[in-house]
């Protein structure tokens, strides 16, 4: 950054120097040319008295080696020329000053060299007898006057960029030392330029976004080795105590119900695990038209065998509710959301599952009477791993995944999660997705 700060700061001075040198010279140049016409027509005019005094006396007493006078007859020919004589066989007729002073009184022209180093400057006027009285000197042009004075130019922008130089170095630094000096483990405790404050605040932000991450990682894993090693546990343990024979022929039915159980119940965590990953990485999720009234039905068919077991009813209610959508999260949604509300239900209970779609959403409403979740455990049951009721969690087969994949299902879709529970008497959560 220190190099491309020095680079841009020698190059903007040097820009600025040869415009500097160049606009100084035109200016110049150009002040100087004024100055020069102006004194031309001023001589034109004071010669033109005396040639129509004296006439052709006053032209042969001239010996001026600046400016050159020629006298010119109406129809072009030159009747005498102060640096040729009059012996001169040339017609100016075709002159661009000679035309416009027998036009117009007076004219001007501006004629350059063959090597465009040098120009002449013409001014004519017209006499009383109708005879035409030029005037003209030569001059150095704007690259002649650059060639004469090359030399000191280059000096002067050697010295200049020198100078730049020194100066680029010694600001690039200045501006650099202030972010060298940058500590990013602490982003917000810098003293630095306003300008980067809010990269600051980004990295301050993103660094506590890592280390929650982190820290989430860290007690995902543990849970997860923990939710793992206790079915892996009693699997072994039962599955010793048969290998041993310390088990009877009456019990073995119920030790190998259990490892089935068991082994069942790890298949479904490590699958929870599997769907919550897949939302944690943020792919790119593959939405279509889908009709979540649908997939409702669909869901509460699949549950309907679980919850014949428990003596619970499902309901269904609504109309077609298409929108744009995950078709497998939108069945991960409902389905934990039903299977928990049969899950923590009693003998005889019910749960109603309803769709409704108005203008601007799509409303799904999933309804039990089931034990319902205290008040002090509701802010926390959409966290991975978090039960209300472990030991009846453990004996529905429940691995404390399932909501926390409802709640990234709904954040992947724009929606809004609303629980309403009291202990005892049922929970009811209402999610709302945009059209």
């Amino acid at each position: 950054m220190t190099k491309k700060i020095f680079r841009s700061i020698l190059i903007v001075a040097g820009a600025v120097l040869v415009a500097s040198i160049g606009i100084i010279l035109g200016v110049t140049y150009s002040y100087f040319t004024d100055i020069q016409k102006d004194q031309l027509t001023e001589q034109l005019d004071i010669a033109a008295v005396a040639v129509e005094k004296d006439g052709l006396d006053y032209l042969e007493g001239i010996a001026s080696e600046n400016y050159r006078i020629t006298w010119i007859e109406a129809d072009g020919d030159v009747i005498y020329d102060t640096l040729l004589g009059t012996d001169i066989d040339e017609n100016h007729s075709d002159r661009e000053e000679v035309i416009e002073a027998l036009a117009y009184g007076s004219g001007e022209s501006i004629r350059y060299s063959s090597t465009i180093l040098e120009k002449t400057i013409y001014s004519a006027v017209l006499l009383s007898d109708g005879t035409v009285l030029r005037i003209s000197v030569e001059q150095a042009t704007v690259g002649s006057m650059l060639l004469g004075m090359l030399q000191p130019i280059l000096v002067v922008v050697v010295v200049a960029l020198i100078l730049s130089g020194i100066l680029a170095y010694w600001i690039s630094r200045k501006i650099v030392k202030p972010l060298n000096a940058l500590d990013l483990n602490h982003p917000l405790e810098n003293d630095t330029y306003k300008e980067i404050s809010p990269l600051l605040h980004r990295i301050n932000t993103q660094q506590r976004e890592v280390k929650a991450a982190e820290q989430s990682r860290v007690e995902f894993t543990a849970n997860v080795t923990h939710e793992l090693k206790t079915p892996l546990q009693g699997i072994i343990g039962s599955a010793e105590l048969m290998e041993q024979n310390m088990v009877s022929e009456d019990d073995k039915p119920r030790f190998l119900g259990y490892i089935k159980s068991e082994a069942s119940r790890m298949v479904t965590m490590i699958d929870d695990i599997i769907d919550l990953s897949k939302l944690d990485e943020g792919r790119e999720l593959e939405f279509e038209e889908v009709d979540l009234y649908k997939i409702m039905l669909e869901a509460a068919e699949n549950l309907k065998p679980v919850a014949d077991s428990k003596n619970v009813s499902i309901t269904t209610s609504g109309s077609s509710a298409v929108m744009n959508g995950s078709y497998q999260l939108l069945y991960e949604i409902i389905y934990n959301l039903c299977d928990n509300s049969i899950k923590y239900n009693n003998e005889g209970g019910k749960v109603e599952m309803s769709v409704k779609k108005t203008d601007k959403s799509i409303v799904l409403c999933v309804k039990d009477n089931g034990i319902g979740i205290p008040v002090n455990h509701q802010e926390h049951i959409f966290e991975r791993f978090y039960r209300v009721d472990k030991s009846h969690s453990r004996e529905s087969g429940g691995t404390g995944l399932g909501l926390s994949i409802v709640k990234h299902a709904v954040e992947a879709h724009n929606g809004k999660i609303e629980l309403r529970s009291e202990a005892g008497s049922g929970t009811e959560t209402t999610i709302t997705f945009p059209v």
